[in-house]
């Protein structure tokens, strides 16, 4: 068994070397910052949804990662080629087998050992088999070796869900159906080792090698080759096999798994630089890392030699030079991914953004999209949010894109398309409503659903939708504002405030509201509305949308009657008890957890919560709470992610608190000030300028801010603006033990809301 030991040793021994240099310095002088990532953080899940140690390069259109039921199974379900969406199974499928092995199907179950897992690298050995895989990807190819211990004849199994496979020319062609099968991923595959043998395996698991073709569900061809090594390498495509022919000869010349996992490696390093930190925790530096690699697997770029497939109108279109992205979960993006984006990746920013303007375009009505994937747009969650992007976009000086058909792509998606989540459809007479009344009217629990549209599932969540279109009404009062719509803007804005309507004066909830106008009643805070709250709410109970203001915390400030009751209500939100057993508690809320007290730390709406100690002067404890949060719930384990990280949900929440600062409300051009884990951040801005943040004395204890400089000059305000650092900058904070109370605490300071952006 020596030969096992030896490929072994050499897939860890590439890593180890391709991760130091030359130089004689302490470690932490030889990591770059790809050394830091851990893609195994918060593979198991703490209920939901775990995250997936994804190997790809930064929004490639290929991305993989093993197939397993869950990181504790001990099986992988064969060699993945593509995922075609965010936790979605493999498209296409190698099952590698040794002379010795059995044929029992399309997919083989392998038992593993010695896995590596690097975002540009993969490694496993087949221990049953006695088969060592290395693997790397390209942006739209990827490349494996395969070493066989045992058998001069080794074998080769390529599965198609449901598509078709053909052996010709000494090469495999061939596609699959994804979603409701109107759009396919297309394969060409090669191999340097001389195909002995190919044929069709049959229901029986019998080969048939006068067969040379498969087509339907589960289907698969046999390769035979001879020898103890198989180098096979492939592209992928949405558009045809010929462009994945392509797409492979453009990007990979090599059969070497640690030539092309160099080249990954440098990529990833090029990206991840844009952001540079320092500090005495190798743990914070890779949850860090990790994070900021997990906002860099969505959006993906789809773009081939120019060309792209939309599954919006299910046609291929010329890109006209601009890169064409999709796969975004708008819900949990928009918040805080996206201006990470705006912030180290600008140019990329603009060209999503015209690719929703593009899919828009594309569609009948006009919509802009609220979750574009590969396969079209499926319209979970519920809101609007893309006119979030696009004012955040634009109102932090990015151009390139048409703004006004950005408004108007969103204004007739806001107007014309139902509120009800996880549909899309025309208006109903629940929309009719809103727009007349204010408020998405509710139903009691009890009571039958009488509007077709509505989904059984998700329920009307009437105020989660009422605050949602609240905020996006905002956003689109602010592009018809610069757009010289005075009518519009007014109108918008107007409605920005529908939020009011369902504000409880008595109990300081957002109470959902009956057709006539009347409370739902009788009413727990925690706990009415069904399974995850969903009658009234969404995922989440009405402790967490009790905050969800975001374009107008001064105005909720009001509405709660004073500062000083406002801090009262937040303290409680950490403190209020599950109120039932966890068992029960997470029985109906099951997105809700990473609990401190009613505080869900796990879900996107939760995000900025910490952050609104700030507009009510007492910004040390957004700074107690920040830290607390990131320590108690993102680390560097298994576990070490609360919740469902949405391609960048959670993760963007990481990376800007990290650094010191968050963007309560996209689109103000507003970041809070928080509690930075770094003594020093150097943020790569998109037009070359750098902004810096210095934390002094910045350690576990000193996490209060003492007193901070902004550009040289004394700064007593817990928030900076995107003006003070778009041409680069910066922060200076001096940190110590023991909160300064009088820091930031001025009325004055306090940062803008709605009401004094809109004046």
């Amino acid at each position: 068994m020596k030969v096992n030991n030896v490929m072994i040793y050499s897939a860890s021994l590439f890593l180890l070397l391709s991760s130091a240099c030359c130089c004689n310095g302490k470690s932490e002088q030889q990591k770059t910052p790809v050394d830091y990532i851990n893609p195994y953080m918060g593979n198991i899940s703490h209920l939901l949804v775990p995250t997936y140690p994804t190997v790809h390069l930064p929004n490639s259109m290929l991305r993989i990662y093993p197939e397993r039921s869950d990181y504790t199974s001990g099986q992988i379900d064969g060699l993945p080629v593509v995922v075609t969406s965010h936790r979605g199974s493999s498209a296409f499928n190698i099952s590698p087998l040794n002379e010795q092995s059995e044929m029992s199907g399309a997919v083989k179950k392998y038992t593993y050992d010695h896995e590596i897992i690097k975002p540009y690298f993969y490694s496993v050995y087949l221990d049953e088999e006695n088969i060592q895989v290395e693997y790397a990807p390209s942006h739209q190819s990827g490349l494996y070796n395969l070493s066989f211990n045992e058998g001069n004849i080794n074998r080769l199994v390529i599965n198609t869900r449901k598509g078709a496979l053909e052996l010709k020319d000494s090469a495999i062609y061939g596609y699959q159906q994804i979603g409701r099968g109107e759009t396919l991923v297309y394969l060409y595959m090669e191999s340097e080792q001389e195909i002995k043998n190919g044929g069709a395996l049959n229901r029986s698991a019998n080969i048939d090698y006068e067969k040379k073709s498969v087509e339907g569900r589960n289907s698969a061809l046999v390769l035979d080759f001879n020898g103890k090594q198989i180098n096979l390498r492939y592209g992928i495509s949405f558009i045809s096999c010929e462009q994945a022919r392509k797409n492979l000869r453009r990007e990979i010349n090599t059969y070497q798994v640690n030539e092309l996992a160099q080249l990954g490696r440098d990529k990833w390093n090029e990206s991840l630089r844009k952001i540079e930190v320092q500090g005495d925790s190798e743990n914070d530096k890779t949850v860090f890392y990790t994070s900021l690699y997990r906002i860099y697997e969505r959006m993906i770029n789809i773009s081939e030699d120019g060309y792209y497939y939309s599954a919006t109108d299910k046609q291929v279109h010329s890109d006209e030079g601009k890169p064409f992205y999709t796969d975004d979960w708008i819900w949990d993006t928009y918040r805080a991914a996206h201006p990470l984006r705006v912030l180290i990746e600008p140019e990329m920013e603009v060209n999503m953004i015209n690719s929703y303007i593009r899919m828009s375009q594309q569609t009948n009505e006009g919509w802009m999209p609220t979750f574009p994937e590969i396969t079209g747009d499926s319209h979970r969650m519920n809101g609007n949010h893309a006119v979030s992007i696009v004012w955040d976009a634009y109102s932090k000086g990015l151009r390139g894109f048409d703004l006004e058909a950005a408004y108007n792509a969103c204004k007739s998606a806001v107007l014309e398309k139902s509120l009800l989540p996880w549909t899309r459809t025309p208006n109903t007479e629940l929309d009719v409503f809103y727009r007349e009344k204010g408020y998405f009217p509710a139903l009691q629990d009890e009571k039958d659903e009488y509007v077709r549209e509505v989904s059984k599932g998700e329920k009307r969540q009437s105020v989660a939708v009422t605050l949602g279109a609240c905020f996006d009404d905002w956003c689109l009062s602010q592009i018809a504002k610069t757009l010289g719509k005075q009518d519009d803007y007014q109108y918008f804005l107007s409605h920005s405030y529908n939020y009011r309507n369902l504000y409880n004066p008595e109990t300081g909830f957002f109470h959902p509201k009956d057709k006539k106008g009347n409370f739902i009643q009788p009413f727990d805070y925690r706990f009415s509305g069904g399974q995850g709250a969903r009658n009234y709410y969404d995922e989440n109970n009405a402790w967490t949308y009790r905050w969800d203001v975001p374009h107008n915390p001064m105005d909720l400030i009001r509405l709660m009657g004073s500062s000083e009751n406002f801090i009262i209500n937040l303290d409680q939100t950490f403190r209020e008890p599950l109120g039932r057993s966890k068992f029960e508690f997470y029985t109906q809320l099951p997105d809700q957890t990473g609990n401190v007290g009613q505080f869900s730390m796990a879900n996107e709406p939760s995000l900025h919560i910490p952050y609104l100690y700030n507009y009510a002067g007492q910004p040390w404890k957004t700074q107690k709470r920040v830290r607390e949060l990131l320590k108690q719930w993102f680390r560097n384990d298994l576990m070490g992610v609360p919740g469902d990280e949405d391609g960048g949900g959670l993760s963007s929440f990481v990376v800007f608190s990290a650094m010191g600062f968050y963007p309560v409300t996209p689109g103000s051009s507003i970041y809070n000030i928080g509690s930075p884990l770094f003594k020093q951040v150097k943020l790569k801005l998109g037009n070359g300028k750098i902004f810096e943040i210095k934390a002094q004395n910045c350690s576990d204890e000193n996490k209060y801010i003492q007193s901070a400089t902004l550009n040289g000059k004394l700064w007593n305000k817990p928030w900076f603006s995107h003006e003070d650092i778009a041409n680069g900058g910066k922060l200076v904070l001096v940190m110590t033990n023991k909160a300064n109370k009088n820091w930031g605490v001025a009325p004055d300071n306090a940062p803008p809301s709605a009401e004094e952006i809109n004046n």
